[in-house]
């Protein structure tokens, strides 16, 4: 489907059931049953009267009999959030730019689940509507670490066109289970959507015509059966650490999203972070924090080095 109905909230989780041969001939309530069991009859009723759609943005209602290469596509309202940390600290700030070290699980931007607990509302608190400093890029919300926020349109314009020309220079750290081999090394492998997973956000490399996307990365020390990995991004594409590590055989920890049983990702979308959830993914959000940025300043040519240490909750892990 192109484009989402106008009626669905953007922040709702899209869904996508493709109909092999096999269900050729099923009612949709059934197949949609049998696709995900862990949904009650009468859940599956509710979702096919509003909230399910084929692949030409056409409702699929309960009796609808599908046919061989048909798509249902499901939508469902996000769990809702628990309280997140509203402590930023300012790491950098000069005429232009400030750096903001955003505390894991803080949302970049407002959403309908997310409005004061967000970075932007926690800047413009700081600054005042007015003098808000705009982001110039993002993290997930998961991600910790250093966002480049502009104090000026221009200054904005200009830093956002570093990031697209790769004049940026971006190094992450990462904790992940087990030893990866080697234990430093280069990945490079195309990335695009992933086909096999009804999740539409899973990205994955099994496309050879995908994107180009390039991982340098070097191991720092193993404990408890982990890794902590410096991870250096020579691309921009979507997800490219947790994929890129995911097609080595590694997940980062904590990572539901990329998790090898994706039945994980779909019960933290239903129940929310849970202690369950928690436990089966082995840390409450993912392990993977902003360390360092580096670029040469568009105003001042001088070099700019900002770093935010590895945050409590990783050192923890390691």
């Amino acid at each position: 489907m192109k484009e989402r109905p106008s009626h669905i909230p953007p922040e709702y989780l899209e869904l996508i059931l493709p109909v092999v041969k096999e269900f050729s001939g099923w009612r949709a309530d059934r197949f949609v049953a049998h696709k995900i069991p862990r949904l009650s009859r009468s859940k599956v009723q509710r979702i096919l009267k509003t909230l399910a759609f084929d692949q030409n943005g056409k409702p699929v209602k309960a009796n609808r009999i599908l046919r061989t290469d048909d798509h249902v596509v499901l939508y469902k309202e996000p769990p809702d959030e628990p309280d997140v940390c509203r402590d930023i600290r300012i790491i950098y700030e000069d005429d232009w730019y400030i750096a903001v070290d955003k505390p894991p699980r803080l949302p970049v931007h407002p959403t309908a689940k997310y409005l004061k607990n967000t970075l932007t509302y926690l800047l413009e608190e700081l600054y005042g509507a007015e003098n808000r400093p705009n982001l110039t890029h993002r993290l997930d919300s998961e991600t910790s670490g250093i966002v480049l926020c502009a104090k000026t349109l221009d200054a904005e314009r200009l830093a956002k066109g570093l990031f697209a020309r790769r004049k940026v220079q971006k190094v992450y750290l990462a904790i992940i289970d087990g030893v990866i081999s080697p234990e430093s090394g280069r990945i490079e492998a195309p990335i695009s959507p992933d086909p096999t997973t009804i999740i539409k956000a899973r990205m994955w490399c099994g496309d050879p015509n995908g994107l180009p996307a390039l991982t340098e990365y070097e191991t720092l020390k193993h404990a408890n059966g982990r890794s902590l990995l410096r991870m250096r991004p020579r691309t921009g594409r979507q997800h490219q650490l947790r994929v890129h590590l995911k097609h080595k055989g590694h997940i980062i920890v904590g990572d539901k999203l990329y998790a090898a049983d994706q039945d994980l990702f779909l019960d933290y979308m239903q129940e929310g972070l849970s202690p369950s959830i928690i436990e089966r993914a082995g840390h409450e959000r993912q392990a993977l924090h902003a360390h360092t940025l580096s670029f040469e300043h568009p105003y001042t040519r001088k070099p700019v080095n900002i770093e935010s240490p590895l945050p409590e909750d990783m050192q923890r892990l390691i």
